[in-house]
């Protein structure tokens, strides 16, 4: 399977100012990535440039190696095309107009060689002539096939590599589907075909968002009676910086804490088929009344990393991920039919059906993909509840 690390390394003054050097350059790949589409957008009627015509529009252009230069193209590409499917679904998202000063270097195939520690990264051939390479040492690189490697800068300049770890998807011989219910205040809420159930808080997500705004807050007020690029607004800007980053891996580690524990729980469970209801764009539906306070209160939940960490840790264990609408699975009974909103963290309907909100939302996930509508599925045997260290 491809896995990815980040990690520092070392290397000459030279070659550092060089490594800064090739970000302002991939910079200026973006930069003509943008001026290339809007003219060719202009000769042809408004028609879209291809992959084929946007790199010959730049091949030969910048001291960088070929593929280094094509991996910026494909990342225009590839955010192009996202903004467009994003618009489909209704999202005001912009198409990418913005230019940049920094961008990230990526080194992908034939671009760098690897001898012991040692990684040589190479600038390619300009004027005839091939430029001397990159020179940098890791300290302890994954035994592995090195797929690409990324420059990115995380307080200082560091190194992204993608690997094969060579490991097989596991076999998986379970029987059981359990229905995934994302929340805010629980992250992960889940119930399998059992009627067992697992509720991991997100209390310790939600604590670092807070103090994250909190610190930042504070740092840009004063900011703000700053004037900017002065020595005070520097040292303030490194401050924010430094908490963005900080809280950032804190996140991180929070959010794969959580994910491993879930997917634990799910082998323990004999799951095979994990269904996730879709909660994208659930803040378009809310009043106007409330929609500002809703809106910042979901700016802080990381349902998307939690996402994408579920997809490839799941997958690994063998368990099908699957989505489905999750549309009224938490206010409809599964009994009576009846619809309402709760404020507490308990499901109560009139006529006598009662249940953890967030287990109700799970099961009603779990029954929209059984059955194609909400059914009572039984009592709960049992839930499982547990916190992040």
């Amino acid at each position: 399977m491809i896995r990815c690390v980040k990690t520092a390394f070392h290397t000459s003054k030279t070659d550092l100012e060089h490594l800064f050097t090739c970000n302002r350059i991939s910079a200026e790949v973006w930069n003509q990535c943008l001026s290339a589409a809007k003219d060719y957008a202009l000769l042809h009627d408004g028609k879209w440039i291809g992959k084929t015509e946007l790199q010959a529009a730049l091949k030969n252009q910048f001291p960088l190696h070929s593929q280094s230069v094509q991996a910026v193209c494909h990342k225009y590409l590839f955010a192009r095309d996202s903004a467009k499917q994003a618009r489909k679904q209704g999202l005001r998202t912009k198409y990418p107009y913005k230019k940049k000063k920094h961008f990230n270097t990526k080194w992908v195939d034939q671009a760098f060689k690897i001898e012991g520690n040692t990684i040589y990264l190479s600038l390619g051939i300009q004027n005839g002539k091939r430029q001397q390479p990159i020179k940098i040492t890791i300290p302890r690189l994954p035994e592995a096939d090195i797929k690409e490697i990324e420059l990115v800068y995380d307080r200082k300049l560091m190194i992204s590599m993608s690997y094969d770890d060579g490991q097989a998807v596991a076999d998986n011989h379970g029987s059981q589907i359990a229905g995934i219910d994302l929340g805010e205040i629980h992250s992960i809420t889940a119930t399998t075909t059992e009627n067992k159930s697992i509720i991991i808080t997100g209390r310790k997500v939600r604590s670092i968002h807070r103090l994250r705004n909190k610190k930042l807050a504070e740092i840009q007020k004063l900011m703000s009676k700053c004037q900017k690029g002065s020595r005070q607004w520097k040292k303030y800007n490194r401050a924010k910086r430094y908490i963005l980053s900080k809280s950032e891996r804190q996140l991180n580690d929070a959010i794969h804490k959580t994910t491993r524990q879930f997917v634990a729980w799910c082998t323990e469970n004999e799951v095979n088929v994990a269904v996730v209801g879709q909660v994208d764009g659930v803040q378009r539906n809310t009043k106007k009344k409330k929609r500002r306070t809703v809106t910042q209160k979901l700016s802080n939940w990381s349902f998307g990393k939690i996402q994408k960490q579920l997809g490839y840790k799941l997958e690994s264990q063998g368990i099908t991920i699957k989505t489905i609408n999750e549309s009224y699975t938490s206010q409809q009974c599964p009994c009576c039919g009846r619809r309402k909103k709760t404020s507490t963290r308990n499901y109560n309907c009139s006529c006598g059906y009662t249940e953890h909100r967030d287990v109700h939302g799970s099961k009603g996930i779990l029954s929209k993909y059984l059955y194609g509508d909400i059914r009572y599925l039984g009592e709960t045997k049992e839930i499982k509840y547990l916190r992040i260290a």
